[in-house]
């Protein structure tokens, strides 16, 4: 922009250079404050601190727009699959006709996980919780394709890199399921896109083969593509961090997967379902619940309503309420907690409390609904989101390190510590 800010601290004045983004958002550059001053900024949860300039996807909080690569979420959920979202999000455009179908054929060429790792399968508990099973089968791909854990790889390497993990990811999390209750492995089918062959792994049994149903099919299709990338969330900006240290895809990756895997992030869906359990089993009397969340004295919180970002409405919501609306009409499952969720729904749009504070229904409210109307359990929910986010931890490891002026990632602090003290010997302390 050529503009600058000033920032005066006593009788010294500061110039700080004002980037500009393609969206007229803008940052004050302080990169070199530390340089040229004693100070740093502080900024709790970097809420208001931008660490990258990226490519990949725009939001805009208060007006509830979320793009990928500058075409609205509203278009690629409603026409665009999964793997064709992948490939723009990773490559930065949408591919023709004959990429699509290159790209696909990759994936079935590697869905197969090696042999040797169904052993780290059988070394797990059966209780074990899927991520801790994700991410360290993610990690463990390093192992097995040590060819590829460069950082600076050709084309056709970070190629076959990215067609690996965006298939074995789905093929890895449906053996864990497996192993959690006790049944054989399904493999993946050549013959099935996507998301039907994900689904197929996961239900189909030797005694029972899966049903697929369209609505399924494209709830979980619509999931996954809302989840793909959302800016620099917190396990985005963990594959960055340890990305920026030169560590390879694979290791990135797993730790995105584990910063994932918190209940304030990638277990928030569960966290609604679980609230709906604790509803059920006190009676299931909505308005008392919706009467505890407006109640500051309460400790209960209202589950899967509002957003940290979006000020206004979470656009991913709308998309993916009318795919929930249409499964659980087709299903036809009465489920008491989809029930209460529905009611709750209901009253929340309903209450002015809500209403005046925009505290409308996120995706996550939907993710967990659909979910378990499809038969995923609570431990795989945070899974299903990672499956979803891998296309966009891809995309942003790729563009860090495509980017010359990329640094190791070293945040400061201010020290609150004890002063200088003298060491006192173990027989003179008290």
């Amino acid at each position: 922009m050529g503009e600058s800010a000033k920032l005066i601290i006593g009788d010294k004045t500061y110039e700080l250079p004002i980037v500009g983004g393609a969206e007229n958002e803008y940052a004050i550059d302080i990169s070199k404050l530390r340089a040229q001053s004693d100070f740093i900024t502080l900024d709790p949860g970097f809420g208001n601190t931008g660490a990258c300039q990226s490519a990949i996807t725009f939001l805009d909080g208060d007006k509830g727009i979320l793009r990928y690569r500058g075409y609205p979420i509203e278009q690629i959920a409603q026409q665009s699959s999964f793997v064709e979202t992948s490939y723009l999000l990773i490559f930065g455009k949408l591919p023709n006709q004959k990429e699509l179908a290159k790209f696909s054929d990759t994936f079935a060429e590697y869905s197969m996980i090696h042999e040797d790792m169904k052993n780290f399968f059988n070394a797990y508990p059966s209780n074990a919780h899927p991520m801790a099973i994700l991410s360290a089968m993610i990690c463990s791909l390093s192992g097995y394709y040590p060819e590829l854990v460069h950082t600076h790889m050709s084309p056709e390497f970070f190629y076959r890199v990215v067609a690996q993990l965006l298939s074995q990811v789905r093929t890895i999390a449906a053996f864990s399921f497996k192993k959690s209750i006790g049944q054989p492995f399904v493999y993946p089918r050549h013959d099935l896109k996507y998301v039907p062959n994900f689904l197929n792994m996961m239900f189909s049994s030797p005694a029972k083969p899966y049903e697929m149903h369209e609505e399924v099919v494209t709830a979980l299709k619509v999931l996954l593509i809302l989840h793909a990338d959302h800016e620099q969330n917190c396990s985005t900006s963990t594959v960055r961090m340890v990305g920026s240290s030169e560590a390879n895809l694979y290791a990135s990756i797993s730790a995105g997967i584990l910063a994932l895997w918190g209940p304030l992030h990638g277990g928030a869906n569960q966290a609604v379902i679980e609230m709906l359990q604790q509803i059920h089993a006190d009676g299931g009397d909505i308005q008392k619940y919706i009467n505890m969340a407006k109640d500051k004295t309460s400790k209960f919180r209202l589950m899967g309503f509002g957003h940290r970002v979006y000020k206004n409405f979470d656009p991913r919501a709308k998309i993916i309420k009318k795919c929930a609306d249409d499964l659980l009409n087709k299903l036809g499952i009465h489920d008491p907690l989809l029930d209460l969720a529905k009611q709750l729904e209901e009253a929340a749009l309903k209450d002015s409390y809500f209403v005046e504070r925009k505290l409308y229904p996120n995706v996550d409210f939907y993710s967990g609904i659909i979910y378990r109307a499809i038969g995923i359990p609570l431990t795989m929910f945070p899974v299903m989101f990672a499956i979803g986010r891998m296309p966009g931890w891809i995309a942003h490891w790729k563009e860090m390190m495509d980017d010359p002026m990329t640094k190791i990632g070293r945040p400061r602090q201010i020290y609150t510590g004890e002063l200088n003290r003298n060491y006192i010997p173990i027989d003179q302390r008290n």
